[in-house]
């Protein structure tokens, strides 16, 4: 049996704009679904915008809130090269692939969303019903992404990503270009969030959702489940 392939997105875009504050991935958001994914025998490839070193969010590497699982990825030679050495996005395409991924912190805000290849590619796995998972701030890369009816993905899909009021306590409204939740409910998605900061899955068809860094596992997790039940199709319409 073939190991499943996924493709992980990360950004590339490591400063808050109109400030001296730097951003990137959330590394938690990285290393909890990539042990998940390598101890799955899955082939795994990292893209993102730019190629190159993903920025880390400096907040996601310090010791408050540093665990296990994080310490053990920058610990890990393999997973580090990885992580300095993504491939660029717009080298990807999706019958490549299996899963992809989409991966949170708040630099995605900046980078997903106005990144042409990445929603051709997007749109390609959505079209060739294939599955997609976002945790946190990775659901901006659905912001663009169109059906083959011409409309928002996310018109009438159930979602969850960062919510409005998890910004407000981590103090990121007025630094950010729009508010995600916002934006889903503006294109049409059925938005939904539980508890701040704590583990929240939404899921629709071929699309995976999770609110928040703490959703990582859960997301990872059900998307290598989802793929193994129905690897050629997805039991549920696909719009």
């Amino acid at each position: 049996m073939e190991p499943v392939k996924i493709l992980i997105v990360a950004t590339s875009h490591g400063q808050i704009e109109n400030s001296n504050r730097k951003t990137g991935l959330w590394l938690e958001e990285l290393a909890v679904p990539y042990y998940i994914f390598k101890e799955a025998g899955a082939m795994i490839t990292l893209a993102s915008p730019k190629g190159g070193e993903v920025p880390l969010d400096p907040k996601s590497e310090s010791i408050i809130v540093s665990t296990s699982t994080t310490k053990r990825f920058q610990k890990d030679q393999e997973a580090m090269f990885l992580l300095e050495n993504s491939i660029p996005i717009d080298t990807q395409k999706a019958e490549d692939f299996d899963l992809v991924f989409l991966l949170g912190g708040h630099g995605p805000m900046w980078d997903f969303p106005a990144n042409e290849p990445l929603k051709q590619l997007l749109e390609d796995f959505n079209l060739q019903h294939k599955f997609i998972g976002a945790v946190c701030h990775g659901a901006a890369a659905l912001i663009p992404v169109i059906n083959k009816l011409e409309e928002p993905l996310m018109k009438g899909r159930q979602v969850t990503a960062y919510s409005n009021s998890e910004e407000q306590v981590s103090g990121m409204v007025s630094s950010l270009p729009f508010l995600l939740e916002s934006k889903l409910i503006d294109l049409g998605a059925a938005y939904s969030k539980g508890p701040d900061f704590l583990s929240n899955m939404v899921i629709d068809g071929n699309i995976i959702t999770g609110q928040n860094s703490a959703s990582a596992k859960m997301v990872a997790r059900k998307l290598l489940l989802c793929f193994k039940e129905s690897p050629k199709k997805v039991d549920a319409v696909i719009h």
